[in-house]
């Protein structure tokens, strides 16, 4: 069917939530895809992050073709081969890869990043209630204070100016950008924003709002603002003001997670050990999947009944976030680093760049005002590439981790000959 049909088609029969670019795309390979029409395209947006191990990779496939031949999907009342072990992979990558920490991570499968949040934010308010809860037992007090003990816990989450959660009601709501939200009014309640690395202004919310605050959510590098990084001691203060309140540190590790930044998590990067930590993207090479985990004394706040999915954890997303995490875990931390850095290196002498940001395979460029960066976007396409703007002047790189060099080169001199053009 061609490129117009499936246009029409669309535009008859699907919610016009995205603007596509007009182009279809039809197979791929690696850090390349190609169109209904035959063209080539060397790939540095990747499913927004997702397809970490590039196009089709033959692990990845085969993996997907033999678990599809055994089982599906069962739900999950039931056990399945290779969760368990998947689990306890994602529990040694967070604790750094020490198997003998002395306490293991427990996870949550969802289906996508704003689901793995969904489930960070309940479990935050979940463990501030039966925390609260507990200490009233403790201290004897009867059947009705404890319950108000539970009641008046905590509640606040705190969220960084500019972030972006998900687009579900709390997600959105978690989101501190006014004009995705106002729209959607009314929005869940309880959360409160405060500029990235602001140490003074975090501060003054913990003086003033500190006993109503449950936890702080938030990205180490926000992403859908053009890869912002926070600072090394904006995160230190982060993790000081919630331990000394009693409230968690909650890590969204969507984008920044699964060797995006080289470590197996951005968090690694900072010296700094969340709570909470969500994930998705790149964690099933392009298998729909997301998770939410937490040590096992916060997580054990949920009991059966307090959470739930249909899909989450199902057989062919266990089967391809195994194959994924093991590839991955075999020599490409380095990788993503030296090209990362590489990337950084070019980009920096692309003609009207006026900063570089990122860390790993996860970086931005700011352009000159004269350059319209949505505009640059459309005409890569003629170009034989796929970028990805997120803003008028800005660009976002998230490509496969296999990127190599050439590949960066490639991109870099098509994209000086846009500009200069």
């Amino acid at each position: 069917m061609s490129l117009e049909q499936q246009q029409e088609l669309e535009s008859q029969y699907m919610m016009h939530t995205f603007a596509r670019k007009p182009v279809e795309l039809v197979s791929g390979k690696g850090m390349e895809v190609e169109d209904a029409e035959g063209n080539t395209y060397l790939d540095f947006i990747a499913g927004i992050g997702v397809c970490s191990l590039g196009h089709c990779h033959p692990v990845i496939t085969k993996a997907l073709q033999d678990q599809s031949e055994r089982l599906i999907h069962v739900s999950n009342y039931y056990y399945i081969e290779g969760r368990g072990e998947l689990s306890r992979k994602i529990s040694g990558l967070l604790n750094g890869g020490d198997p003998a920490s002395p306490e293991p991570w427990q996870t949550f499968y969802a289906n996508s990043g704003a689901e793995a949040n969904e489930c960070a934010i309940k479990l935050a308010r979940l463990y501030a209630r039966k925390n609260a809860e507990e200490a009233a037992r403790v201290a004897g007090a009867d059947d009705a204070k404890i319950k108000q003990a539970f009641d008046g816990a905590p509640r606040t989450i705190v969220v960084l100016d500019r972030s972006f959660h998900g687009r579900t009601l709390a997600t959105l709501a978690a989101t501190a950008q006014p004009a995705k939200q106002e729209a959607f009014q009314p929005l869940p309640g309880g959360f409160v924003s405060t500029p990235i690395n602001d140490i003074q202004a975090l501060t003054r919310l913990f003086e003033q709002q500190g006993h109503d605050i449950c936890a702080v959510m938030l990205e180490c590098i926000q992403g859908e603002s053009g890869v912002h990084p926070c600072t090394k001691e904006f995160l230190e203060a982060v993790r000081n003001l919630t331990k000394e309140h009693g409230a968690l540190m909650v890590c969204d590790e969507v984008q920044t997670g699964i060797f995006r930044c080289g470590t197996p998590f951005g968090f690694q990067h900072f010296g700094v050990t969340p709570d909470i930590v969500t994930m998705a993207k790149g964690i099933a090479d392009g298998m729909p999947m997301g998770a939410c985990a937490a040590p096992a004394h916060i997580a054990k706040a949920y009991q059966p009944g307090d959470h739930g999915t249909t899909f989450g954890g199902s057989c062919l997303a266990v089967a391809a976030a195994t194959a994924t995490l093991d590839t991955l875990s075999n020599g490409f931390q380095q990788h993503v680093q030296e090209t990362g850095e590489y990337m950084r290196q070019q980009l920096a002498g692309v003609s009207k760049v006026k900063e570089v940001r990122g860390v790993g395979l996860m970086n931005a460029i700011d352009l000159d005002e004269s350059v319209d960066a949505p505009a640059l976007v459309q005409k890569a396409l003629g170009k034989g590439l796929l970028l990805n703007a997120t803003g008028a002047h800005t660009l976002r790189f998230l490509p496969p981790l296999v990127c190599e060099k050439g590949d960066i080169d490639a991109m870099v001199e098509r994209l000086n000959q846009m500009i200069e053009a």
